[in-house]
């Protein structure tokens, strides 16, 4: 096996979101299927409610040292990294600070400090005293977290949108490939700000009431926050990254291929890499709730897996996380592989109203207490992720084998 094809483990996993804080906490809410941390809240959008992801933890400020970084997206960074702070400490006094890196995605960065601060200029004709416009500045989010843990191996930030965190991944493991670190600290973390509700407002892909991904009454995503980090390293740990696959159809600048060939691609990319005789257990779908959305992921999905495959969207449980959306649902699919966190070997059910779109392809969508198929090593996992302008990735993680 060549170094470009070593295998990568998933050691270590802290994450927050609107399903609570932790991986206790986020398990037993994703295997329960709890949609009550998406809440109906005004202020968002003009002269109507959004229903929001929030994260309900408390978000401490920054050292005063990092001030010019202070941000909810930087704070959602550091609550999911306090989970994994051991771990990687232990990496680091391991290989050494300049063997570590960060690569991390996101989508909207600070902006909700740049809201803030203008909406503040607009009333006081200045701009307030604790804003600093790095802490908008979208590459910032790794570099902030390297330089916070003192870090000296590669450090950037992914913004591929609702693709950012799984690029982050991506990229982390060719680093570790190509021998430039030992440890990754690798996934992503996005805020909510009106910026990006009013965009996807403007755009007639917001709902108000939950969304319902794969229904024939899908209207439109629910917009979450939140934070998933996990160390990447060549040594052996209980899961590894076996897989993943990405293209580009750049069909068009927001709509996805209604066929789905730029998905369809994606995923038997990961299915090859992942090698001949791999059966996925389990499919996290992206499952926006969109209609184009979920048109093609459906026809792609019936494509790959024509004798079904179990699968379900978990956006119903924390909205869509957009550039941390991909790198949190592979932190699903972690939970689920392992006995220690799902003992049970349960599947998340399928939130939706239960009335499928005839136009689309029926899909094997988990109702409660569904688990994974028997068959040996059926706890491999794949998980979907879409963005805008036709960029599509597929990753699948599974124990070691």
């Amino acid at each position: 096996m060549t170094a470009l094809a070593a295998p990568c483990y998933l050691s270590a996993l802290g994450l927050v979101n609107a399903l609570g804080r932790g991986k206790r906490e986020v398990a037993a809410g994703l295997l329960r299927g709890d949609t009550s941390g998406l809440v109906e809240e005004s202020g968002w959008l003009p002269e109507r409610t959004a229903r929001v992801g929030r994260v309900r933890s408390p978000l401490e400020p920054l050292p005063s040292r990092f001030a010019a970084d202070d941000s909810r997206n930087t704070r959602l960074a550091l609550l999911a990294l306090e989970e994994i702070r051991d771990d990687v400490d232990r990496e680091i006094r391991r290989h050494g600070a300049h063997r570590v890196g960060v690569v991390l995605g996101t989508s909207t960065s600070g902006i909700e400090a740049a809201e803030r601060a203008v909406a503040h200029h607009r009333q006081h004709q200045t701009l307030p005293g604790d804003f600093h416009y790095q802490q908008q500045e979208i590459g910032r989010l790794a570099p902030f977290l390297a330089a916070y843990l003192g870090l000296q191996g590669p450090a950037l930030t992914v913004s591929t949108a609702c693709t950012s965190g799984g690029k982050a991944l991506v990229t982390a493991r060719s680093l570790l490939r190509l021998g430039l670190c030992d440890a990754v600290i690798t996934g992503g973390a996005d805020s909510l700000c009106r910026l990006t509700l009013n965009g996807f407002a403007s755009l007639e892909s917001v709902s108000p009431a939950p969304c319902n991904p794969m229904s024939r009454n899908r209207a439109g995503i629910n917009v979450g926050e939140g934070a998933a980090l996990f160390i990447l390293r060549r040594e052996p740990a209980e899961i590894a990254f076996l897989g993943a696959g990405a293209s580009s159809d750049a069909y068009h600048i927001s709509s996805p291929d209604p066929s789905g060939a730029g998905a369809e691609a994606a995923m038997r990319a990961a299915l090859a890499e992942a090698g001949p005789g791999l059966e996925v257990g389990y499919l996290n779908l992206h499952a926006t709730a969109t209609v184009k959305n979920d048109e093609m992921e459906s026809r792609a999905t019936a494509a790959i897996f024509p004798d079904g495959v179990d699968c379900s969207g978990t956006k119903p449980l924390t909205g869509h996380l957009l550039g941390a959306a991909a790198a949190t649902e592979l932190a699903f699919c972690w939970l689920l592989a392992q006995d220690v966190w799902n003992p049970e070997g349960l599947l998340p059910p399928h939130r939706w109203d239960g009335q499928a779109d005839p136009e689309l392809p029926a899909l094997r969508l988990t109702q409660n207490g569904a688990t994974f198929p028997a068959y040996r090593g059926s706890r491999i996992c794949m998980s979907n992720a879409f963005a805008f302008g036709g960029n599509n990735l597929s990753l699948i993680l599974g124990p070691a084998r």
